[in-house]
């Protein structure tokens, strides 16, 4: 007796929820350094954890990450808050980096429920 088995196709479909994670693993954190290989410890799992490390981390750190894109991308790919990314995107990084911390912690604030 022969069986035929049928396989059901499993879905690869994107989830269809697009609302911003509120917290993430420790893998998937954003590690602050001051540059490459130089981990500063400080670890956020979260956007209000990120906010109050903001002001813990290095100026040096937020000015390397700010360069380099990373605030904007990690908002945007692992958090899942494109409006968020995008506002942290239109920041000028031509100001001081004090300047830069105090946008960047006053532009995630205004997200942080």
């Amino acid at each position: 007796m022969s069986r035929k088995v049928q396989v059901k196709q499993q879905s690869t479909a994107k989830p269809t929820s697009k609302k911003p994670l509120t917290t993430v693993s420790f893998e998937n954190g954003f590690h602050f350094y001051t540059a490459i290989g130089n981990y500063t410890g400080i670890t956020a799992t979260s956007l209000s954890e990120f906010a109050a490390k903001l002001t813990l981390v290095p100026m040096e750190s937020i000015a390397f990450h700010f360069q380099r894109k990373d605030f904007e991308n990690w908002i945007k790919y692992t958090i899942r808050d494109a409006a968020l990314a995008e506002r942290i995107g239109r920041i000028k990084a031509e100001q001081t980096t004090g300047d830069l911390g105090k946008e960047l912690l006053s532009a995630v604030k205004t997200f942080v429920v």
